[in-house]
């Protein structure tokens, strides 16, 4: 018999550096989960990712356990850290940032394809193209 689900809850936390504070702690507390718990579990797995944005999707279920999904990085930090850039641009539609290569762009959409809705590798770049130019980046080939 499977567990009835109470809850999703949809966090991004720097990799391997979870700790029970704001963000965490009012998440999972209001569920009744163990914060430290999930924090020491999270660290552990997320080691080989210092550095990164994590986003996770934790499943509560009603007897207060918990089973979490890492997914990959957000394509804004990618795409930042490819066009090494710190942020992106205030106004995207008058200035530009930088600049990433298409190729570039390809590998992003390899690395987000199992977290995107996109049948194909070309829809998939389509979606890192638009996240680049909302960011005031510029695809060049």
């Amino acid at each position: 018999m499977s567990k009835k689900i109470k809850a999703y809850i949809k966090l991004q936390i720097a990799g391997g550096a979870a700790t029970p504070g704001q963000q965490i702690g009012s998440s999972l507390g209001q569920h009744g989960l163990n914060i430290m718990d999930f924090c020491k579990k999270f660290n552990a797995v997320t080691t080989t990712r210092k550095g990164e944005t994590v986003p996770v999707i934790i499943t509560v279920y009603t007897d207060k356990t918990y089973d979490f999904i890492l997914k990959t990085a957000p394509v804004s930090e990618l795409l930042k850290k490819r066009a090494n850039v710190s942020k992106g641009a205030k106004n995207p539609s008058k200035e530009q940032v930088g600049s990433v290569k298409m190729k570039d762009v390809e590998e992003i959409a390899k690395i987000k394809m199992p977290d995107l809705n996109a049948f194909d590798l070309e829809a998939a770049k389509r979606m890192v193209i638009g996240s680049a130019r909302s960011m005031g980046l510029v695809v060049v080939d």
